[in-house]
């Protein structure tokens, strides 16, 4: 089992963007000394349900900060992004973090920001498999060209090579593999989308056992259809997304998350605008966090562990990124972090 924190930089009601910020470095750092196995950061554009913009940005900050933990983007939006850009930099924080670096990625929403990035829905729809198929050569591949409908440019050498060894501080055994890439799902196309390419999902925390297990059933067929080796199949790493908070009862526990998620989200999640000026409906907040507690560990350490080990029993996840911000308080959230490490992964092991 591999628990990780999620960390989106949530700016709570009253609070100012730096202070986002500051608590979500903070808990980074927290996790590693909790002896968490990854950070996976979130990247959001023009609105306060999170104030990280650049998750690569921030990786490259919390890699420097820390030696052990793994630190992976949750994710890099890649219509707004070009494949080769962001290539470029993963490769360059897998290099010099000595494999520490997982590159997620995902198709984003239909917001202003393919207006403001240029890009169009064009990215958000058909382009997503072309650019995602451009990073991956990018990451796997000496040299690179592409004559596609949207990037087309002669062939160029790729520099710094991901697939090459890290040296003598490697962590990873396979040091020349480049580093891992994760895929996004929330929805069928984008499962086969990533099955077909042997590529492990990060699944929502707005999802359930059931949902996430026929996820990965409908992944496992695909991939094996694609001609995806069986052993690779077996192994692939699946990431569930959650919200975790420990307290001595559930009570305490679910009554911290009420008092503080539901003003972030109305306020963070009502700010979006779609590219088209459309309306789009947004849950409940309060109904929303109160089905949050019911489908994550919150409660005590022993109804976390518990809450865990079922997700993984029937689903096959077995790597957990967490968000421990749910309080918006940044001594309620190291507590939180603490707590995770020191009291609920003992329960698991």
């Amino acid at each position: 089992m591999r628990v990780g924190t999620f960390v989106i930089a949530a700016q709570f009601p009253g609070q100012g963007q730096g202070e986002a910020l500051h608590r979500a470095i903070t808990s980074a750092e927290a996790a590693e000394a909790a002896g968490l196995d990854t950070v996976w950061l979130a990247e959001h554009h023009f609105v306060p349900y999170g104030v990280c913009p650049s998750a690569v940005t921030l990786a490259g900050l919390l890699l420097g900060r820390t030696e052990r933990i793994g630190v992976g983007t949750a994710v890099s939006v890649l219509p707004t992004a070009h494949p080769v850009a962001l290539g470029e930099q993963a490769a360059l924080l897998h290099l010099a973090s000595g494999g520490r670096f997982t590159l997620g990625v995902g198709r984003g929403g239909p917001w202003v920001d393919l207006e403001v990035f240029g890009t169009g829905m064009a990215a958000f729809e058909a382009g997503f498999p072309e650019s995602l198929d451009l990073l991956l050569r990018w990451l796997r591949e000496p040299a690179v060209g592409a004559d596609g409908p949207r990037y087309a440019f002669r062939e160029v050498p790729v520099v710094p090579r991901a697939d090459e060894q890290y040296g003598a501080t490697a962590t990873d055994p396979a040091a020349g593999s480049g580093p891992p890439v994760v895929v996004a799902c929330t929805s069928p196309g984008t499962v086969r989308l990533a099955a077909e390419r042997g590529l492990p999902m990060l699944l929502g925390m707005h999802c359930g056992d059931e949902d996430k297990a026929a996820m990965v059933a409908m992944w496992r067929e695909t991939a094996l259809a694609a001609g995806r080796p069986p052993e690779e199949v077996a192994a692939a790493g699946h990431v569930s997304a959650g919200v975790a908070q420990v307290a001595d009862t559930r009570a305490d526990a679910v009554e911290t998350l009420l008092k503080s998620m539901p003003g972030w989200l109305a306020r963070g999640l009502g700010a979006h605008r779609t590219v088209d000026g459309s309306a789009r409906a947004m849950r409940d907040p309060h109904d929303y966090t109160e089905m949050l507690c019911d489908l994550h560990p919150v409660g005590p350490p022993r109804l976390c562990a518990d809450r865990l080990a079922a997700t993984a029993e029937r689903t096959g996840i077995t790597r957990f990124a967490l968000l421990v911000e749910g309080s918006g308080d940044l001594t309620a959230t190291l507590e939180n972090v603490a707590r995770l490490g020191a009291d609920v992964l003992p329960e698991l092991a």
